[in-house]
């Protein structure tokens, strides 16, 4: 179902509200219906809260319950066995690449304009989901803009953020993101010096966000600033230092890398919890997911072989991500989907669950996939398109279209990456069956081809 249709015509939300005991006039609720200097919310339980988790730098291999060996992410796995673990989730090589592509629901051909930053012509989730009704805030790396209305000028009411309007180093050249941090709260610069972490910064943040919002609808997005480099020892680390300031090496101690995952774990654990904790567990959709690869200096060991790091690159170990879902009631527990989704699915999929109209005149790339969620499978998407280049530029971005198995670039470059995962090989005599699913992939780059990518225009 598209989001622009009304919510009123989706019977699988209609069911779904009924069982939450709602009348059907609740249904009838639309940004158009609500005056847009004074939104009226409604309690939660009309319509779901979202909480969206997304950890940096963080690969498809780095989970337990993805097939990890080296590190342990019990948290994550359970909320996994208890709803629904994708197979193939896809966002961009790099983190603003994938912030804008998520944040908008676009491919970065239509709208990416540079690294660091989000095209203030753009329209986000946040806008959507705030003009019917929900309250919104963002807890975590920022990195798209360092106008100081800039997270609220996208949509954002609250803010806890890093890097913001001020770099991602001190005057002496330390690293600011993780102990002691440099944070801005709604704008505001807050500076701490007593041992604090910023992930448990965040998530107080996020966590007094849902306990004031509890009886409304809201939407907490936390772009998490774990585990990009500079790695380094965490709270729990046995050489965990309260007095540092943050690392003066870009890299830190890849040694640490584990130690940071179990973090991602444990905080990703407590939000959770936290839901329970406030009564509104069975009415909140949460999603974890990765802004991309891993980081280049990790390799790791997974039941399906050895994972080298390779964010920011186009082959699959630095696009592919994790992406599990929990909405009890909604999603059944212990459910595996081998259905393609990449970044612009998210907005689209957000936008039909809270019942947020995406506007007519708004193009978006992304199809929702709600229905997987719902357990309805063989209502997504073929296949996917990324076009990527750090900072824009078109002469020097690539493209390519895939689907589970199969890889197509624009230069005719055609990969089986279920047998080569590291694209060393591409397939020269095809079968029929091959021939067929590249024919598909080709058609979807071409329905890309007329765009105009913003530093062309």
């Amino acid at each position: 179902m598209s989001p622009n249709t009304d919510p009123r015509n989706n019977v699988l939300q209609q069911t779904l509200w009924s069982t939450l005991g709602i009348l059907a006039c609740s249904l009838v609720f639309t940004a158009a219906s609500v005056p847009a200097d004074e939104p009226s919310p409604q309690r939660s339980g009309d319509r779901p809260n979202i909480v969206l988790i997304m950890a940096d730098d963080m690969g498809f291999e780095c989970i337990g319950s993805n097939g990890s060996l080296d590190y342990q992410t019990p948290n994550i796995d359970r909320i996994a066995s208890e709803g629904l673990r994708f197979e193939h989730c896809y966002s961009q090589p790099i983190c603003t690449p994938s912030r804008v592509k998520l944040m908008t629901g676009m491919t970065n051909k239509r709208n990416y304009v540079k690294f660091g930053m989000l095209d203030r012509k753009q329209t986000t989730f946040a806008h959507l989901l705030k003009s019917a009704g929900y309250r919104t805030c963002i807890a975590g790396k920022w990195q798209l803009g360092s106008e100081l209305d800039s997270p609220r000028h996208f949509g954002f009411e609250e803010s806890l953020l890093w890097q913001h309007t001020r770099g991602r180093m001190d005057s002496k050249k330390r690293d600011t993101r993780y102990p002691n941090p440099r944070l801005e709260l709604n704008g505001t610069k807050e500076d701490y010096d007593e041992g604090e972490f910023s992930s448990d910064l965040f998530a107080d943040f996020l966590c007094d966000f849902m306990e004031t919002n509890r009886d409304q609808p809201f939407l907490a997005y936390y772009p998490m600033a774990l585990v990009h480099c500079p790695f380094c020892p965490t709270p729990d680390s046995e050489d965990w230092d309260p007095t540092s300031h943050g690392s003066k090496t870009y890299k830190g101690q890849p040694e640490y890398f584990g130690d940071m995952v179990a973090y991602v774990d444990k905080i990703v654990g407590r939000i959770d919890q936290k839901l329970g904790d406030l009564g509104i567990r069975e009415n909140t959709l949460l999603i974890f997911t990765g802004d991309n690869g891993t980081d280049k200096p990790i390799v790791t060991q997974t039941r399906f072989g050895e994972v080298v790091g390779a964010k920011g690159e186009m082959v699959d170990a630095g696009n592919h991500v994790t992406c599990i879902a929990k909405w009890p009631g909604v999603i059944q527990p212990q459910l595996l989907t081998s259905q393609i989704i990449d970044f612009s699915d998210f907005l689209p999929t957000m936008c039909e669950a809270a019942g947020a109209e995406v506007p007519v005149n708004l193009t978006i790339d992304g199809q929702s996939f709600l229905p997987v969620l719902q357990g309805i499978e063989g209502q997504g998407r073929e296949s996917m398109f990324m076009w990527y280049e750090r900072n824009g530029r078109p002469k020097k971005a690539r493209e390519f279209a895939r689907n589970q198995r199969y890889k197509l670039y624009a230069d005719g470059s055609f990969f089986d990456i279920e047998t080569d995962r590291n694209e060393q090989s591409p397939l020269q005599s095809l079968t029929d069956d091959q021939k067929e699913i590249r024919s598909k992939l080709q058609a979807k780059i071409d329905s890309f081809a007329d765009i105009v990518p913003p530093q062309a225009r």
